[in-house]
């Protein structure tokens, strides 16, 4: 903009009169330039200002823009996956003829008859995977603990089995295959084993991220194979606890979907923040309404992928507790539920009752007239008022036709040293319409903190294909389970012991013929980590627990309706020996069940 001043020439020749400023009309004219030029300056400045003014909101608004982008770009970039290779697989292109294996792990002290139904080994289950393995193998686990010591190597023959599978995971890098482990933050060497052989290895913070652990624990291979279960990578999973899971081969559509899953955790590595908005990567690409069709063992199904907790859910995701409350209300005839811990409350120490589960399960017992039975593991972290919420379940049934509540605890070996052997951690339902499996126990503090995944099958219920579809043979699983002398029901009067240290205190167990081992001391107390069982000694179970003379576990009584106590001394002591199978009463409360009469519980008031 171009400014112009007049300049006003006064003649030398003018006489200077009065002030000094001239005439009256070269006065007058140095005034009008004077204001003529203070009103162009003004003009002038006041669009200077504007000017200034329209650049400073350009500048802010620029930055603000620039900031959000930023922003968006940071909340992405933290759970995405770097447009990674997936091969081309899609959902429009991913394979859905699959093939399913059940794989368990069963200790070779919890035998089961000859002709029960029996499955692929755990282990050569997972190493089956590893031969199918061509450009990478991702791994979610809780626990690393492949190394067994010497001693316990020893002691348990199969033990060696986790120093196999940490071999072929060694061995990987040498046929070109990547290795790929997602873990919680946790002191492993056998992580920092696999780190050295060029396995990439991301931590999640989960105490920072949901106050919570990750439990979750499945394999993905190629985005093409995987394994879901309850083991982990722990050499007692392949050597003396139960375990049960899935192999699943050629099956891309779900293996991407599980891989999603796996990325989002890969993602979050050492976050203390979760995403308000997720990536559309990680996207679930199907959930409980609208499942993937498939053909699974040539026979017609339906499957999706489910996680915990909902915080961890991206978009389409079902979460864990809404497949187990699908899997449940779809149920016509019966459910069966093998689970750890069976406990309606928020947590361990929380006087919360907690609903979801528990109330699904009444649901189908009294309006539906579905016919339940619950087999809870027997163990070390079994807490007291399971007995009192197992009761409270099967006293709907009480005084009501067609109606059936039934439950049992899976109680394990128990040791020379008192270290419980055989621990049940299988974690699934089966219905006459579908299975679940997935990683988590049933408290409710574990599906509101924990991650963990599922997966829900269902299959039809046809007479003509029986025995031959996974629900099919996950049911025989159970049943197995169920009639075995491994369990105990929960008989009026009668709780089981399931604690450790109030075993200690009582009489030595029988030996069998897989203690006939030179032992001089207990296995040697290992650097603690998740899951581990140790020992702690108490003085008030001297109190409430009695050596029976025959060497047989004491049993107590319900001394108040809704209540736990210890027996007094007294003539009418109920006993139960460890390695024996239930008492006259048990049978014949076995028989009622497998007659499918029935039950009146009646319990002391």
């Amino acid at each position: 903009m171009e400014v112009r001043v007049s300049r006003v020439q006064v003649a030398p020749d003018h006489k200077v009169q009065g002030l000094g400023f001239g005439t009256p009309t070269a006065v007058s004219s140095i005034i009008s330039a004077v204001q003529q030029q203070d009103y162009s300056a003004s003009v002038w400045l006041r669009r200077r200002d504007k000017l200034e003014h329209s650049q400073q909101k350009c500048i802010v608004i620029f930055a603000l823009v620039c900031c959000f982008a930023v922003l968006v770009a940071l909340i992405f970039s933290a759970v995405d996956i770097w447009g990674e290779d997936e091969d081309g697989i899609t959902e429009e292109n991913c394979e859905s003829s699959c093939r399913a294996v059940l794989v368990e792990n069963i200790p070779d002290d919890v035998p089961f008859g000859n002709n029960s139904t029996s499955h692929l080994p755990l282990s050569q289950g997972l190493y089956s995977l590893l031969d199918q393995a061509l450009r990478v193998v991702e791994i979610v686990s809780p626990l690393w603990l492949l190394n067994s010591s010497d001693y316990e190597s020893s002691f348990q023959p199969a033990a060696r089995q986790g120093r196999a599978l940490l071999s072929r995971l060694q061995g990987l890098k040498a046929k070109g295959i990547q290795l790929k482990i997602s873990s919680g933050i946790t002191d492993s060497s056998e992580l920092i084993t696999l780190d050295k052989h060029y396995a990439e290895v991301h931590y999640l913070n989960m105490t920072a991220l949901t106050k919570g652990h990750l439990h979750s624990s499945f394999w993905v291979i190629d985005n093409k194979h995987f394994y879901i279960g309850s083991a982990s990578m722990d050499w007692r999973s392949l050597a003396t606890r139960k375990e049960l899971g899935i192999v699943v081969y050629n099956c891309s559509c779900l293996a991407l979907d599980l891989h999603k899953v796996f990325s989002l955790y890969w993602g979050l590595q050492y976050k203390d923040f979760i995403p308000t908005f997720w990536s559309k990567r990680l996207f679930a690409l199907f959930n409980s309404d609208q499942p993937l069709e498939l053909t699974l063992n040539s026979t017609k199904a339906q499957a999706y992928v489910s996680t915990s907790p909902d915080v961890f859910i991206p978009k389409d995701r079902s979460s864990d507790l809404e497949a187990i409350s699908k899997v449940i209300l779809d149920a016509q005839r019966f459910i069966y539920i093998s689970i750890p811990d069976y406990l309606p409350l928020f947590g361990m120490n929380s006087n919360k009752y907690w609903s979801r589960i528990d109330g699904c399960i009444r649901e189908a017992v009294l309006l539906r007239k579905v016919r339940v039975r619950l087999l809870i593991s027997c163990w070390e972290n079994t807490h007291p008022l399971t007995f009192n919420f197992v009761w409270s379940l099967r006293s709907l049934c009480m005084e009501q036709a067609n109606c059936s509540v039934e439950a049992k605890f899976f109680r394990p070996r128990v040791l020379r040293d008192g270290n419980l052997q055989g621990i049940n951690h299988n974690r699934f339902i089966v219905t006459d319409r579908a299975i679940y499996l997935g990683n988590l126990d049933w408290v409710g503090n574990e599906f509101s903190y924990n991650a963990g995944a599922g997966l829900v099958i269902t299959q039809p219920d046809d007479e003509d294909d029986r025995n031959s579809t996974v629900v099919d043979q996950l049911r025989m699983a159970f049943e197995r389970d169920w009639f075995s002398y491994h369990t105990h029901s929960l008989q009026v009067n009668k709780i089981p012991i399931c604690n450790k240290e109030r075993i200690n205190r009582m009489a030595p167990v029988k030996s069998s013929h897989y203690d006939n081992i030179n032992v001089e001391k207990p296995a040697p107390i290992r650097k603690k980590e998740e899951g581990f069982l140790t020992r702690h000694y108490d003085d008030k179970f001297q109190k409430n627990t009695h050596q029976d003379a025959t060497g047989g576990l004491v049993i107590e009584n319900y001394q108040e309706r809704g209540q736990v106590k210890t027996s007094h001394h007294d003539n009418k002591k109920l006993h139960m020996n460890v390695n024996d199978q239930d008492s006259e009463g048990d049978t014949a409360s076995q028989t009622a069940e497998s007659s499918g009469s029935r039950e009146i519980c009646n319990p002391p008031l």
